[in-house]
């Protein structure tokens, strides 16, 4: 399996002597697969999983715990279990309900074979980590699945980490006390340059924030000379628009970046 070595060079340098100090996060693939008929028939629907996520190895020592700990609630709502064992007991556990709940649903419909659709279900996650600025590490996640309706769910999930402690960044870590109105600010503004509009009322007849407000959300990614805001399909507009990504350059969040991540 590939590994993924992300290091921070931090070089402090007084008169004539320099240090340098290096923080390392290896990680590895954990994957599970699994697929299940609905029934007998040569033409059954099936419920497939696929499950590929970027996991801290264990040589990162009690980093490697918080990062997946953290990782593992976010995507597969579990706790105390390694990566591995936690997306087999997913995989299982999905394609078990799927069988239990779908089957009298499916013996009532088996004679339409216009609605065999509606019972293809699947659930596929795939990740990568990344650098993202010199201090941290991007967790990126696209979690893609159908379970009905008229279309499925495709969204991404992001992290950020700390390099040094593998804690979990938020905007309250990047941003002083009271940055919200300033950063919303910017937000829609970089919103309404995207959708090539002037103003809210615009973006609304656009299909954009229509009975709500803009808001900073926690789906970001952070890099040494920007930060990038997603939000997922149905967050901000309808479904039809599918995802919103807002690159803004931190030169323009200089009044209310914290002074470690504005040094």
């Amino acid at each position: 399996m590939k590994k993924f070595t992300f290091t921070v060079f931090m070089a402090c340098f007084f008169l004539a002597c320099s240090t340098e100090v290096e923080d390392t996060i290896v990680f590895d693939n954990v994957t599970a697969d699994k697929e299940v008929k609905l029934s007998n028939d040569e033409n059954s629907p099936v419920c497939a999983v696929h499950l590929q996520i970027a996991t801290a190895t264990e040589e990162n020592g009690h980093k490697a715990e918080v990062v997946n700990r953290i990782i593992q609630k976010q995507l597969l709502n579990m706790e105390e279990l390694t990566m591995q064992q936690a997306a087999d007991s997913f995989a299982n556990t999905y394609t078990s309900t799927y069988l239990r709940n779908l089957l009298p649903l499916y013996n009532q419909d088996r004679a339409d074979t216009t609605k065999r659709i509606w019972y293809e279900y699947h659930y596929v996650i795939t990740s990568e980590a990344r650098q993202g600025s010199k201090n941290t590490m991007a967790f990126i996640a696209t979690t893609d699945y159908y379970e009905g309706g008229a279309h499925g769910v495709n969204q991404r999930t992001t992290m950020n980490f700390d390099m040094q402690t593998g804690r979990l960044m938020g905007l309250n870590d990047i941003f002083v006390p009271g940055y919200e109105n300033l950063l919303t600010a910017v937000l829609q503004k970089a919103l309404c340059e995207k959708v090539g509009v002037a103003d809210i009322s615009n973006l609304r007849q656009k299909g954009y924030l229509v009975g709500m407000q803009m808001f900073p959300t926690q789906n970001f990614i952070l890099e040494d000379e920007t930060i990038t805001f997603i939000y997922n399909p149905s967050e901000i507009a309808p479904h039809t628009l599918g995802e919103t990504e807002l690159v803004i350059p931190l030169s323009d969040l200089d009044q209310i970046l914290r002074k470690e991540n504005n040094a």
